[in-house]
C-alpha cells in the first residue's frame, strides 16, 4: 500500500509491486525505455530474469546497450556473492566470484567488499581472506582495496568521524594480517593517532592492535614494541579517560598473552601461501590514485575481445569446466511468472 498511496501514475506503470533493488535500475536505461539520465524511479520495473532474456535477445555483443546490460549483470551478481561470504562458504564464493568478469568489474567487487564491511566490520577478516585469495591472481584488485581503504581512514580522521575510523582501522588491520599491505602503514597509522593523543584517537589504536598485533609482533617486534612505549607514556601522563586508561591497561594484557584470543588469521581462513601472497606498499601521506571512473559504466571499443581474453584467464585459474557453471546466478529468476 506504500506505492499506491504515493504515485499513483508511478504504481500503475508497474506490472507489479516491488521494493527495488538498486542494481535493477539498470534494467531500465538498459531497454532504453528510459534515457540514460533520468532520474532514479522513472520507467517500467525490469525482473533480473526478464534483462537476462533481453540480453540473450540482442543479436550485437558489441553494442552499448548490450554492455550496459551485462554490467548491470556483473554488478548484481558481485555484490550478490559478496553479501553472501562467510567461514564455511567462502572457498565457493571466491570460486563463484572469479568466474565473473572481475576484471572489468573490480571497482565493482572493491566497492562491494568495502560497503559490506563498513555495515559489519566485525566481517573484516573474512572480507579481507576473500580478497587475499583474488589478490594472488589478479593483485590490481587488491591494490585499488587498499588504496581506497587508506583513503577511507584519512577522510575520516580529517572529520574526527570516530565510528568511521574504528571500522576502517579493522579492515586495514585484517589486511596487515593477510599480508596485503605492509607493516609500515600500521606503524604510521598508530604514530599518527598518537601524536597528539584524545580518547577517540588512542581507542582507535587500542582496537587496531588488538587486531593486527599478533602480525605485527612476528613480522616488526619493534614497531610493535615502539608502539606499546608510546601508549605507556600517555598512561603515565593520566591525560585521557579512565575509561581509555582501562582500555589500554587491557591492551596491555592482550599482548601478554601473546594475542592468544587475536590471531593474525583464523586457520579456516588462512587461505593463501605467505610466499604466494603479494604485498601492497601504501602511505597515509601519498596521493593515492582511486581510479573512480571504474565504478560506472563505460563503452568498450574492443568489449568481445576483452571478455574472451577473461575467459582465457578464468579457465586458466578454474580450469576449462568454469565455463559451464559461470552463467548459474542469470538463471535463477526464471521459473517466476511473466508480466
Amino acid at each position: 500500500g506504500r506505492e499506491e498511496g504515493g504515485e499513483k501514475g508511478a504504481a500503475e506503470a508497474r506490472p507489479r509491486k516491488v521494493i527495488e533493488d538498486p542494481y535493477e535500475t539498470a534494467a531500465k536505461t538498459a531497454s532504453g525505455v528510459v534515457a540514460s539520465g533520468a532520474g532514479k524511479t522513472g520507467g517500467l520495473y525490469m525482473p533480473p530474469y526478464k534483462l537476462a532474456q533481453m540480453m540473450s535477445g540482442v543479436d550485437d555483443k558489441a553494442s552499448a546497450q548490450y554492455q550496459r546490460m551485462t554490467w548491470e549483470a556483473l554488478k548484481k551478481a558481485i555484490n550478490g556473492l559478496v553479501n553472501k561470504v562467510n567461514v564455511s562458504n567462502i572457498k565457493a564464493i571466491v570460486v563463484d566470484l572469479l568466474k565473473q568478469n572481475v576484471i572489468r568489474g573490480r571497482a565493482l567487487l572493491v566497492r562491494s567488499l568495502m560497503k559490506a564491511q563498513g555495515a559489519s566490520p566485525n566481517f573484516s577478516r573474512i572480507y579481507a581472506a576473500l580478497l587475499a585469495v583474488i589478490n594472488t591472481k589478479m593483485p590490481e584488485i587488491g591494490e585499488l582495496l587498499v588504496k581506497r581503504a587508506v583513503n577511507q581512514f584519512n577522510r575520516a580522521y580529517r572529520r574526527h568521524d570516530k565510528v568511521v575510523c574504528n571500522g576502517v582501522v579493522k579492515l586495514i588491520a585484517a589486511l596487515v594480517n593477510q599480508q596485503l599491505v605492509h607493516e609500515l602503514l600500521a606503524l604510521q597509522l598508530c604514530i599518527l593517532l598518537l601524536e597528539t593523543p584524545t580518547d577517540d584517537s588512542v581507542e582507535t589504536v587500542v582496537t587496531f592492535v588488538t587486531e593486527c598485533g599478533a602480525a605485527l609482533a612476528e613480522v616488526s617486534p619493534q614497531a610493535l614494541n615502539s608502539i606499546f612505549e608510546r601508549l605507556r607514556s600517555i598512561l603515565h601522563e593520566g591525560a585521557i579517560d579512565k575509561r581509555v586508561q582501562y582500555m589500554i591497561e587491557g591492551l596491555y594484557a592482550v599482548r601478554k598473552s601473546n594475542f592468544a584470543d587475536y590471531p593474525a588469521v583464523l586457520p579456516e581462513l588462512d587461505l593463501v601461501e605467505a610466499e604466494e601472497q603479494i604485498t601492497h606498499e601504501a602511505s597515509l601521506d601519498e596521493q593515492l590514485d582511486l581510479e573512480e571512473t571504474l565504478d560506472y559504466f563505460t563503452f568498450d571499443p574492443d568489449f568481445e575481445a576483452n571478455e574472451a581474453a577473461y575467459v582465457r584467464v578464468r579457465r586458466e585459474i578454474l580450469g576449462d569446466d568454469s565455463d559451464s557453471e559461470s552463467g548459474d546466478d542469470d538463471d535463477d529468476d526464471d521459473d517466476d511468472d511473466d508480466d
